[in-house]
């Protein structure tokens, strides 16, 4: 019988030394370079001002009440995403590997994003982006991505920073969840808003920063009678919680027993929200400046994604005072911010496999850290690197973490019926008490939102392709690829244990760990 986490385990399970190690790293893991580059160009593009009441309506009736359910799931059951849900039912075993599978396709390339971050800060503290022409071109002459099909023409400049980024997360890694993960959020976290501000305070005096301002806030409340802007607003806040792909329930399975669950998860999903608006605001701040230097419109020069972080933002510092300064600060915040999400997003993998298998933390760490490492090194650091880093991100984001999250809600909800105890579980460590309109958010507003959003997608993909890249590229690094993630997820979910995985036994006590 499935024995909730209130029972007297015994020892065993790493755990947070305390609950605000727990906060950090959540925030950490939240806070990633989605809300730096992306977030700015979403409001911007979908009523500016506007934007923030869908926005708000959607971190409450879905960001924070997912976050309240995934919590809850960790906490309860005491595993990683495919041991909590065997808890919670042997079959839904599988739909926690399909997260695992999900987190380690995200992983192999969102590392080789810190590593083109990583040189484009030494390109910034050595003056390489010294004139708009050198800065236009940097992010090409780096990659050197003019392959959209395919290829393994390596380019040794990604290389090289690509794997000193996974030596470096697999040490911090190693050092388990309180001496690495947390200690690591702990500083950067902190680190990273601190270099965050800086980087605003100095965009906010630039020339034409009011003007960039005026462009993101300006409401456009006509947007609001427009379903695609509601949708975006939640797809924003899916993306940025790091919702659907298991790492808040690995994080929370970490917890002590008597954890303020439900305060815990508001800190975490008004902090990210914060940082949010705190990167719109730095962003469209310098995108004024460019667009009063160049005298054309704020939208002529706003972007998202690539193109704001490496092609866009290093123009600006190009014509700035004190632009190599100004560079350096931007390109070590999106280190700190990548490295506090890849730590979680590989954790989420090492906890599965140890709980699988039985296997000790440095053990576990190098297998899924070398696995990781291949895979990225073999694919992204290549001449189409950016073309298979762009059809992987948007299958992953789009249809993966998507399918994921509305796949978990519906089997939690509706077919396991286990949402009333899940409630009762949080009300009984947490001083926020949920009720009725936590169960319709989760049960009901949420899976409704993310099939739309999931079939609108299949759709739009199927009827119009994915850029312009070529068939194979889409159907084997698209397609293929989140279909195969379903299969093996099934099939893991079949193979043993290595000891019974039907009870909880963990323990507030448990701070001996396996090592």
């Amino acid at each position: 019988m499935t024995q909730p986490a209130d029972a007297d385990p015994s020892p065993g399970r790493e755990v947070w030394s305390r609950r605000s190690v727990f906060i950090l790293a959540a925030i950490g893991s939240a806070v990633g370079l989605g809300n730096i580059w992306r977030f700015p160009y979403v409001a911007y593009s979908n009523g500016g001002g506007a934007f923030m009441i869908p926005y708000l309506v959607a971190l409450l009736t879905a960001g924070i009440p997912l976050l309240f359910l995934y919590y809850s799931i960790g906490h309860r059951f005491k595993g990683s995403p495919p041991l909590a849900f065997r808890r919670m039912s042997k079959r839904a075993e599988g739909l926690g590997w399909w997260q695992v599978g999900i987190c380690f396709i995200i992983a192999v390339y969102y590392a080789v994003i810190i590593a083109w971050a990583a040189r484009f800060a030494i390109f910034s503290a050595k003056g390489d982006l010294s004139s708009p022409e050198k800065a236009g071109d940097a992010f090409g002459n780096l990659t050197k991505s003019d392959q959209t099909s395919l290829g393994f023409d390596y380019v040794a400049g990604v290389a090289w920073p690509l794997l000193i980024t996974w030596v470096v997360v697999i040490a911090i890694l190693a050092f388990g969840v309180q001496k690495g993960i947390g200690a690591t959020a702990q500083f950067f976290v902190p680190v990273l808003v601190v270099l965050f501000i800086a980087v605003v305070i100095r965009a906010l005096l630039l020339d034409g920063a009011g003007e960039g301002l005026n462009s993101l806030f300006t409401p456009d409340w006509g947007a609001l009678t427009d379903s695609s802007v509601w949708i975006a607003a939640y797809g924003q806040i899916f993306f940025s919680l790091s919702v659907g792909f298991g790492i808040m329930i690995t994080y929370s399975s970490y917890l002590k027993r008597k954890t303020n669950l439900t305060g815990a998860g508001l800190v975490v999903g008004f902090s990210n929200s914060a940082f949010e608006i705190l990167a719109g605001i730095g962003v469209f701040a310098a995108l004024g400046y460019m667009a009063a230097v160049q005298g054309v419109p704020v939208v002529d020069v706003a972007d998202s994604g690539i193109g704001l972080a490496f092609v866009a933002f290093p123009t600006i510092i190009s014509t700035m005072w004190g632009g190599s300064v100004f560079g350096l600060l931007f390109f070590i915040s999106l280190i700190f911010a990548g490295i506090t999400s890849l730590v979680s997003i590989i954790e989420v993998i090492i906890s599965a496999v140890r709980d699988k298998t039985g296997m000790r933390r440095v053990p576990a760490t190098i297998l899924v850290g070398a696995a990781a490492t291949i895979v990225s090194m073999v694919f992204f650091p290549t001449r189409s690197g950016v073309s298979v880093l762009d059809t992987v991100d948007h299958f992953a984001n789009e249809f993966g973490i998507v399918g994921a999250a509305l796949t978990s809600v519906v089997v939690v909800t509706w077919l396991l019926r286990k949402l009333p105890q899940q409630r009762d579980h949080l009300n009984g460590v947490s001083s926020f008490k949920l009720g009725w309109i936590w169960m319709a958010c989760v049960g009901v507003i949420t899976p409704i939102v993310l099939a739309y959003m999931l079939i609108d997608q299949i759709i739009d993909t199927v009827q119009n392709g994915y850029g312009d890249y070529g068939g194979g590229l889409v159907a084997g690094f698209g397609w293929a690829l989140q279909i195969a993630l379903i299969v093996i997820a099934v099939a893991v979910g079949f193979t043993r244990w290595h000891k019974s995985a039907d009870q909880v036994i963990e323990s507030d006590d448990a701070v001996a760990v396996r090592s």
